[in-house]
């Protein structure tokens, strides 16, 4: 290949820049051009596209977001919008791209890579919710901020012996929840894969009001939610005063961690190499801690198998 593109698409995660850094200097140092792609698939759609070179990608690697901005898109959905990219694709001389992002990106990539445009898939989201992969570009950034946010609740919720209701991000995965609660002492950790009974929350605070615990932290994925009827919940049966509190879209920003970093070059420096082959249809990833890639169907039909053991600590070490 002498041309490839580069995009992200869907949720933004930190790291995304530093997996684009990735792509742009390993492309060129082998010897190809490299197009920006912006606004992700809308954007390859539109023609919104520019040349990229190793100038273009200097001091991003330490900047949370992406500066190709990101944006879902339903029209390409549909293979009219598909055909308008592959177009595109051929106008702009771009014979392969690398994608960064989830399932639904690589969804897009897959359909490119059945028109004849080499895909390979990047996994970024900050959720770690991709099957095929132990770690996605974005997880470690977003828990640290979180645990971060945490401790700031903990200060205040410590000063007026209350219980705070933190809800982190995770609209159909725990994995954020779970960690950063381990990681902040939570007195519970609420997930959408485990089915839990508010009362039980409220015995174990009682329980735990009786060695003399004064404030408590329960941490709620998004997928759960109801964090403001849950503190409601915990006041009335218990008498301590709760608060809710969403930490929301503060979890997508910031500068990536050092492993965020690392593993977005790693990522980003493996896809060049399988596209620089002329190989598509592929998504790069990690299985016991070392590089892999899937044929990107193989991947979509993979299951992720939720982390019980993680939660078994949790529980033991919440008393």
């Amino acid at each position: 290949m002498k041309t490839i593109g580069v995009l992200t698409s869907g949720g933004d995660a930190p790291g995304m820049n530093a997996a684009i850094r990735a792509v742009v200097r390993t492309a060129i140092s082998l010897g190809m051009n490299v197009k920006g792609i912006k606004r992700g698939y809308n954007g390859l759609m539109e023609g919104d596209i520019i040349d990229l070179d190793i100038r273009s990608v200097s001091d991003i690697i330490n900047r949370g977001g992406t500066f190709l901005y990101t944006a879902r898109s339903p029209k390409f959905k549909t293979e009219e919008g598909v055909m308008e990219a592959v177009e595109n694709c051929k106008k702009f001389g771009i014979e392969g791209i690398a994608v960064i992002g989830g399932d639904g990106s690589f969804k897009g990539a897959r359909s490119l890579s059945n028109h004849g445009i080499p895909c390979v898939g990047i996994p970024g989201t900050i959720d770690n919710d991709i099957s095929y992969t132990e770690y996605t570009i974005g997880f470690d950034t977003a828990m640290n901020t979180a645990i971060d946010m945490v401790d700031r609740i903990r200060d205040t919720a410590q000063s007026h012996d209350r219980c705070s209701v933190v809800e982190v991000m995770g609209r159909h995965a725990g994995y954020i929840a779970v960690q950063t609660g381990i990681a902040v002492g939570a007195s519970a950790i609420l997930v959408p894969e485990i089915k839990t009974d508010i009362n039980d929350v409220i015995e174990k605070i009682k329980n735990s009001s009786t060695t003399g615990r004064k404030h408590f932290i329960v941490v709620v994925a998004e997928g759960v939610g109801g964090v403001e009827e849950i503190a409601k919940a915990i006041e009335e049966k218990t008498g301590i005063e709760s608060r809710a509190t969403v930490l929301g879209h503060v979890q997508r920003g910031g500068n990536p961690t050092v492993r965020d970093r690392v593993c977005a070059t790693e990522l980003g420096n493996a896809a060049v190499h399988l596209l620089s082959q002329g190989i598509g249809n592929r998504v790069v990833g990690y299985k016991d801690g070392k590089l892999v890639n899937y044929d990107i169907f193989e991947a979509l039909n993979m299951k992720k198998e939720f982390d019980f053991d993680m939660m078994r600590v949790a529980h033991e070490t919440s008393i």
